[in-house]
């Protein structure tokens, strides 16, 4: 769905909560999100970044956005309770989740990966947003349609050398989406996962330093994918992995 056009009001009455919401792609779907019509939730470890971002989304006239700062890596089971439970207070029902946030960590052989890393991109990219999604479901069955997204990553269909843990990371995600997917069939819920490709992102910049950045689509670019997916136009997909780009 790279060419969709979302309509005017695609996202109106919907409450999406997107992670990483702070930069990158994260940063630029919840404000496309607010555009047509989304209350976003921006949840992710730095709050000036959050800040910034709701900042951009009310001075556009979009609907007003909640700030949720956690940092993944530390957040319990009880903070995503309570998350839970602070959405279904204030809002009634959730309608989307981007589950967007990850971490990198550092390139090199698998034979010389260091455990506290690889633990951490663990907790960051597979563990945190399990229990994220599973903390959220009952919230996610209040809503007439509901959408979670995961992003995932090329490094995550077939495996790179140098790329270990984040690689291993986002296979990880794709089985997860998949089994999660095969779970909940014909319910309101829907999951899938979009592959966004090579993008100008700082996490891009920090694997490839000396890559001409000017060649890589810009976050603006992936939308039309993560819009079509939280939209009800896309009620129907299901157990999904979407490319944001033609390759």
């Amino acid at each position: 769905m790279q060419t969709y056009q979302a309509p005017e009001n695609a996202l109106a009455n919907k409450t999406i909560l997107v992670t990483g919401a702070g930069d990158g792609i994260g940063r630029v779907a919840a404000i496309n999100y607010a555009k047509y019509g989304a209350t976003v939730i921006l949840l992710g470890k730095t709050t000036s970044k959050l800040e910034a971002v709701y900042d951009e989304i009310v001075n556009a006239g979009y609907p007003q956005p909640a700030i949720v700062p956690m940092d993944l890596r530390g957040a319990t089971k009880q903070h995503f309770r309570d998350l839970a439970a602070t959405i279904e207070q204030q809002f009634g029902k959730l309608d989307g989740l981007l589950n967007n946030a990850s971490i990198l960590g550092s390139l090199g052989p698998m034979e010389h990966f260091c455990v506290s890393t690889f633990e951490n991109i663990m907790k960051v990219n597979v563990t945190a947003q399990a229990v994220i999604t599973k903390s959220l479901f009952p919230v996610m069955r209040k809503a007439p349609h509901a959408s979670i997204v995961f992003t995932s990553s090329g490094v995550g269909r077939k495996g790179r050398e140098f790329w270990g843990a984040y690689a291993i990371s986002k296979f990880a995600t794709e089985g997860m989406m998949q089994t999660w997917a095969e779970e909940v069939g014909k319910t309101n819920i829907r999951i899938n996962c979009i592959n966004p490709g090579a993008t100008n992102t700082s996490m891009r910049a920090s694997a490839f330093p000396g890559e001409d950045k000017d060649k890589l689509k810009t976050p603006e670019d992936l939308m039309p994918t993560y819009l079509y997916l939280m939209s009800d136009d896309s009620i129907d997909v299901n157990g999904q992995s979407l490319d944001a780009q033609t390759y």
